[in-house]
């Protein structure tokens, strides 16, 4: 019982952290997508997409889990954790943008927004799975160590 609390703890962590680095991510990338003309409006959609970011750190998380076998996989995670976290990310990211734009029709992009060829989907949401989760795995395992030491 208390190995699946301090499970839950840290995943609960995990996801309040991904959505806290995600959402600043979020409302400075609204201005690439299509229908964020009304700025209050923002705020909301941005805040509701860091908690599907959120979800898809739990996901990244899970693939470490299941490739090591280890609940602390991200906490020294070496050069293969950091490949598992880039293509994990990379394909939920090109994955998550591509059902959304082209099967969902759930978004579209203004101009701006620079795109991938040939898939043509942005490239600042897949950066975005690409830059913040080792980040915020980072910070989370620095917490642990530091609960730990204390």
């Amino acid at each position: 019982a208390a190995g699946i609390a301090a499970l839950s703890r840290m995943l609960s962590i995990l996801f309040v952290v991904a959505v806290a680095m995600n959402y600043p991510w979020e409302l400075a990338q609204a201005p690439l997508f299509a229908g964020h003309e009304n700025f209050a409006a923002i705020w909301w959609h941005c805040f509701v997409a860091s908690l599907g970011d959120g979800v898809l750190v739990l996901l990244i998380y899970a693939v470490g889990w299941l490739a090591w076998h280890r609940q602390n996989w991200f906490e020294r995670p070496g050069a293969r954790g950091y490949a598992l976290m880039f293509a994990s990310g990379l394909t939920i990211a090109v994955a998550v943008e591509w059902i959304a734009v082209h099967v969902l029709q759930r978004w579209a992009y203004l101009p701006a927004m620079p795109q991938l060829p040939v898939i043509d989907i942005g490239i600042v949401p897949i950066v975005q799975m690409l830059v913040l989760p080792p980040l915020i795995f980072r910070i989370v395992a620095a917490r642990a160590s530091r609960v730990r030491g204390a």
